[in-house]
């Protein structure tokens, strides 16, 4: 009995598999050939080697299928969108009371100024009909208030980051600091894809107008998680992702013949080492092959009918635009891919916020709309969690010289506005409030973590139980944090 327990006490993991690999690796690889060969599997717990979820995924009954999420990168003015403050007007060009700013911290952008002045917003706000007592949206936004019945909006998010990059980091990993999964690599992860000729996860990125804040891969990437489950983005110009076609001279059946003899040669090396990214390329090798076919056909928009533009607004038919994407994403939410992830830049408004607002509504707004719309239409909305908003808000006070007719604001992470519609939760109210100046919250404050939760729960996911184990420690997307947030879930 002693020998026995020293030979396990000395068999390390990569001997475990290599012994192992025969069995478990050819199951493996026959799934990822065949989905349907795990089909009838019990899931224990863990994941078998190239990440092939067995977490006994979801819980429980899900509301929501896949998720939506628009990250308006830069962080829009709430003040200017959402956050209706007419008694503000008053105060114009006073110094913010030291009442209301309680000695928080400020960017080093305005730390310097002799003056924190307060600047109101100088658009016009309009009540929509919801189904509480109203929602006040900017004059900016007519067709996303078009929409405000089924809109959950909350006013009260708040975030421990102060500066873009940290802040982006935190909305898509649940963390601050880079090298953790993102929420798309996370449900990739724990639910698998509806679909096995696209990817589960997508990224797709347009240009807006103003100040572009830098975005990185690995505000999509996989972490520690196996890379499988990493965000594919599709590009705007050329073919939406590299190398679609085969080189000339090249059959499909001749592909088909190069894969599986690499698969072969692959499988061997995994039986030698164990190692479970052979696997991942495997898998990664069979979804090129299978997008060869699918993605081209996702990016024909000549089945859509004309009236569909014309809902989405003039960009629509202009690849990469915001409209374009948020066409795309609609698409892809019937096709079942589990998370789109669309990023639209230029909202980072320190000077000459009127004009650079203006163009960056002009370029969402419609588009926003058109997608709640399309999704309701066709029957998908109920299934597809939309999630709106920035990685912080905008500050009260003016950055840099004020007038009547020009501002600017800094980066303001205690209080901002994001929205949600579909995938289960309450159409049409408001969550959450905040002062007079719109500069700290009141009443039911909503942290990044809170939303992830509410985000899992309902794809029918305890954001407590889906975890990771990485160097020793069990991770989560929620890390060590989150409320589920029950009053807004129908």
């Amino acid at each position: 009995m002693d020998q026995f327990e020293n030979y396990l006490r000395n068999l390390t993991r990569r001997q475990f598999f290599a012994k192992s690999a025969r069995g478990v690796g050819s199951a493996a690889l026959g799934s990822l050939l065949v989905p349907s060969a795990l089909a009838g599997m019990e899931p224990q717990g863990g994941a078998l080697p190239g990440g092939l979820t067995m977490q006994n995924l979801p819980h429980f009954a899900p509301k929501a299928k896949r998720v939506i999420f628009l990250h308006m990168c830069g962080a829009p003015s709430q003040l200017d969108l959402f956050d209706y403050k007419p008694d503000l007007h008053e105060q114009f060009d006073k110094d913010l009371p030291d009442s209301i700013r309680q000695g928080q911290r400020i960017t080093t952008m305005t730390s310097g100024q002799a003056r924190l002045p307060v600047a109101p917003s100088m658009f016009k706000f309009k009540k929509y009909a919801n189904n509480q007592d109203g929602l006040w949206v900017s004059e900016l936004y007519p067709h996303t208030g078009s929409v405000a019945k089924e809109l959950c909006v909350m006013y009260s998010l708040h975030t421990d980051a102060i500066n873009h990059d940290p802040g982006i980091t935190f909305f898509q990993t649940g963390h601050q600091q880079p090298g953790r999964p993102s929420m798309g690599s996370w449900l990739s992860y724990g639910l698998g894809s509806e679909n096995n000729s696209l990817p589960t996860f997508v990224v797709l990125i347009s240009q807006g107008f103003g100040n572009m804040q830098a975005l990185y891969s690995r505000l999509w990437g996989s972490g520690f998680l196996p890379s499988e489950h990493q965000g594919v983005q599709f590009r705007s110009a050329g073919d939406p992702v590299l190398f679609l076609k085969d080189p000339k001279g090249m059959k499909r059946d001749d592909r088909r013949r190069m894969l599986d003899a690499v698969a072969a040669l692959n499988q061997k090396q995994f039986g030698r080492t164990g190692d479970s990214e052979v696997l991942t390329r495997i898998s990664q090798y069979e979804m090129a092959y299978r997008m060869q076919m699918s993605v081209p056909e996702l990016t024909d928009m000549s089945d859509e009918p004309e009236e569909t533009f014309e809902l989405y607004g003039p960009d629509a038919k202009t690849p990469g635009t915001f409209a374009a994407n948020c066409l795309l994403a609609r698409r892809l939410a019937e096709r079942g891919v589990r998370f789109t992830q669309l990023y639209h830049r230029g909202w980072d408004a320190h000077g000459n916020l009127p004009r650079e607002i203006r163009e960056q509504c002009r370029m969402t707004d419609q588009p926003q709309a058109a997608l709640i719309k399309d999704l309701r239409r066709r029957g998908l909305l109920d299934e597809t969690l939309v999630i709106w908003g920035g990685e912080f808000g905008r500050t009260v006070y003016c950055q840099g010289a004020l007038s009547k007719e020009n501002y600017g604001r800094d980066h303001h992470p205690k209080c901002f506005t994001m929205w949600m519609a579909g995938g289960g939760v309450k159409p049409g109210v408001t969550w959450g409030k905040t002062d007079d100046f719109g500069y700290n919250i009141v009443e039911n404050p909503v942290s990044v973590n809170d939303l992830h939760a509410t985000m899992l729960h309902q794809l029918g996911i305890d954001h407590e139980r889906m975890t990771y184990k990485f160097q020793g420690r069990r991770f989560r997307l929620t890390d060590v944090a989150g409320e589920v947030l029950t009053p807004l879930l129908s």
